[in-house]
């Protein structure tokens, strides 16, 4: 399967993605990383496009990443993009059984989409999106998890 996307808000984009990016690029040849947004949130859409260019400046050296912004189901993202697959990473087995049950309902919307699961790396399991917020609203330094 030459391409895959890797959806997800990103809100901040994390080490933790940062990783489960490139180890998708071992397997696929092109990876569309996909920053959604809700269409009914005010300013939704700007703050994705926002984080879509931070993204973008981070893997400029790599031709093989695109990165877009999209407010659709992801597999309608996927079969724009001719994708056979969507990966996702998984910290502990709640994010797995979530996983599972968004790659079953995938699967009856387009029968040829393949989830790809790829398990955190031990040192990047409690790396969150929600715990980089909660650390940055109490005025702590989150850099250390971020690319």
């Amino acid at each position: 399967m030459p391409t895959a996307i890797f959806p997800g808000s990103f809100r901040p984009f994390t080490k933790g993605h940062d990783d489960i990016a490139r180890r998708a690029l071992r397997l696929f040849d092109r990876l569309v990383i996909a920053v959604g947004y809700n269409v009914n949130k005010p300013h939704d859409a700007d703050d994705a496009a926002e984080r879509a260019e931070s993204i973008r400046r981070l893997y400029a050296g790599e031709p093989r990443i695109v990165v877009e912004t999209y407010d659709t189901l992801t597999v309608e993202l996927a079969q724009r993009h001719q994708a056979g697959a969507i990966v996702r990473g998984v910290r502990s087995v709640k994010d797995y059984e979530y996983e599972r049950e968004q790659a079953l309902c995938n699967a009856l919307l387009d029968d040829g989409i393949e989830t790809v699961l790829l398990c955190a790396k031990p040192e990047l399991e409690v790396v969150s999106a929600s715990m980089v917020r909660e650390l940055q609203h109490f005025g702590k330094d989150i850099t250390p998890f971020l690319p």
